[in-house]
């Protein structure tokens, strides 16, 4: 934890991708970035591109995806929450022999109702963790093929919601749609944690991340009330909550993740506002303890291992 201290970057809750971009030549630069066609995704995948990456976009629906992104990114098909999906996807990837320098776990289902996927796991765990895990350590090969990679592992403030819950990771005692959520945040820490310890002797670094509160179709599974009651909106579908960032605002965070030269030699630490976090156990911004937790990020991997049966370490 001692890492987990601002830097002084410069940049703030209202830098936006493009911004932090600037004087950065990505040229030469493949990234993968998962959901890389809506919300967040979306424009983070148009600042790479801008900045000269060739950027993966691996999509649940690759037709709707290139539809959108023409000629932007190349598009295949992967659903995260299909083992066999992520298998398949890594396959073709690994295939084509080229380095991935950028993943950006993007894709994320939020607050969805009680769902079950593959083997029975609950939907949120699955889609927005296990299914990350098994791509990165799927993608290994190629990750670490240049050293110097970074892995970006995208969370949210929603991490404080829920640790892990060890004894009831599935949610089989009584659902919960925003504790399964923070489960499922938390987790993505925990990942980039222990990503980072495992992979810097490779030269790759991770980072898990806050983007901020954005209205994007994350929230696809609230109703108009929901929103209203949480004071994000009003009654006419008008954002309310002044912090709200721009979806511009909102990718800036995960982009200096991925490429800020003012990271090199750091990782394994969360980011919010371009910056690194400090540590909160009250209402102040940061990062809660429990999911930056070492023994934790450990026991986690080592669980996430048993059940997609992947691991690129072990």
């Amino acid at each position: 934890m001692s890492g987990q201290h601002k830097i002084g970057s410069g940049f703030g809750h209202d830098s936006t991708a493009d911004e932090v971009l600037a004087g950065i030549d990505l040229t030469g630069k493949l990234a993968i970035v998962t959901g890389g066609y809506s919300g967040l995704g979306l424009e983070t995948t148009k600042a790479l591109a801008r900045a000269g990456a060739h950027v993966v976009v691996p999509a649940r629906r690759p037709d709707a995806a290139r539809e959108i992104l023409g000629d932007l990114a190349e598009v295949d098909e992967l659903d995260l929450g299909s083992l066999d999906g992520v298998e398949a996807f890594a396959g073709r990837f690994l295939a084509s022999g080229r380095p991935v320098d950028i993943v950006i776990d993007n894709a994320a289902i939020m607050a969805s109702p009680e769902t079950r996927v593959g083997p029975g796991w609950e939907a949120q765990f699955a889609t927005n963790h296990l299914g990350h895990f098994a791509l990165v350590n799927r993608l290994w090969p190629a990750i670490a093929a240049d050293g110097g990679g970074r892995v970006v592992s995208v969370s949210s403030t929603g991490h404080r919601r829920s640790d892990i819950r060890w004894d009831d990771l599935e949610f089989r005692l009584g659902y919960d749609k925003w504790e399964a959520y923070g489960q499922a945040k938390t987790a993505n820490v925990l990942f980039a944690v222990q990503l980072d310890a495992l992979g810097k002797d490779f030269g790759v670094r991770a980072f898990a991340l806050h983007p901020g509160g954005i209205l994007t179709p994350l929230q696809r599974h609230l109703t108009r009330e929901e929103m209203v009651g949480y004071g994000w909106i009003d009654e006419d579908g008008n954002p309310l909550n002044p912090g709200f960032k721009s979806p511009e605002q909102g990718a800036a965070t995960q982009v200096w993740a991925a490429t800020s030269p003012q990271l090199d030699g750091i990782g394994g630490v969360f980011l919010e506002d371009c910056e690194v976090a400090e540590v909160s156990t009250d209402d102040t911004p940061g990062v809660r303890p429990y999911a930056i937790d070492p023994r934790s990020a450990e026991r986690l991997w080592t669980v996430s291992a048993e059940l997609t049966g992947v691991n690129a370490f072990g």
